[in-house]
């Protein structure tokens, strides 16, 4: 568990333009923010808007411009392994089968080997594939080798869990029931997370806040906490005024 803290952070690109020109692009600017411990936090806006850099900075994979990042009080300068990611591509190893990848961050953290297998069970059980630990991830749908690179991200214990548009391959119904399944195993282990979603419907289902990045360059142009119990009903009045006003606040920047 974990504190992530974001402090006036800006990315900006460089371009040239022609022979001589050098053309400067502010993605964002100036963006402050903190995701709780044990805190579930969602980032949406239109595409472009720099959701996923602001991600892959807090990963380590992305140059800083200006600002900082810090995991419980320390300085983000890189990947390491008190950030678990899982991307929108399910990015796993094809020759390891669903307990090799989630054991593969175990490994790295020098875990003894009878106990990588033993923590790779209990994340088998957390995101519901028993009875699959021995399957290559071809033999799998795409709901399945989604929840492999959760239980992965999640069995190397975090500080804090980010996760860029993990359901966005998915078709509707496949996506609505990992949904579900990310808000019930949540629900247990209360792990610190950033989520990044064009999605409103699905930001206003599993998160604590919801913030939205909008403008050029972007900022946080509204930040919505949703007071709804869990598990949330969809067909809320309230659930539904939320997605409403979120909707708005994208449309009106």
């Amino acid at each position: 568990m974990g504190e992530l803290r974001i402090e006036n952070l800006s990315k900006t690109y460089r371009r040239k333009e022609g022979w001589n020109t050098t053309r400067l692009l502010h993605v964002f600017r100036n963006i402050s923010f903190t995701v709780e411990d044990g805190e579930f936090v969602s980032i949406i806006g239109a595409s472009g808007c720099g959701k996923s850099t602001l991600l892959s900075m807090a990963g380590g994979l992305a140059e800083v411009s200006d600002g900082a990042i810090y995991v419980d009080g320390n300085p983000v300068t890189g990947p390491g392994l008190d950030r678990g990611i899982v991307f929108q591509e399910f990015a796993l190893f094809p020759w390891l089968t669903v307990l090799g990848n989630i054991a593969f961050g175990l490994k790295s953290k020098g875990v003894p080997q009878r106990q990588q297998m033993e923590m790779a069970r209990k994340y088998v059980e957390l995101v519901g594939l028993n009875g699959f630990e021995d399957y290559f991830p071809y033999r799998l749908s795409g709901g399945m080798r989604q929840r492999v690179g959760l239980a992965r991200a999640l069995a190397i214990e975090p500080a804090a869990l980010l996760m860029d548009e993990p359901f966005g391959a998915l078709d509707a119904q496949t996506r609505e029931a990992m949904q579900t399944a990310l808000s019930n195993i949540w629900m247990k282990t209360r792990n610190t997370i950033l989520f990044i979603t064009h999605d409103i419907r699905e930001a206003v289902y599993l998160s604590d806040r919801v913030l939205v990045l909008a403008g050029r360059p972007a900022q946080i142009a509204m930040e919505q906490r949703i007071e709804l119990p869990r598990p949330r009903n969809r067909f809320d009045p309230l659930f539904q005024q939320y997605e409403l006003d979120l909707e708005r606040a994208i449309g009106t920047h």
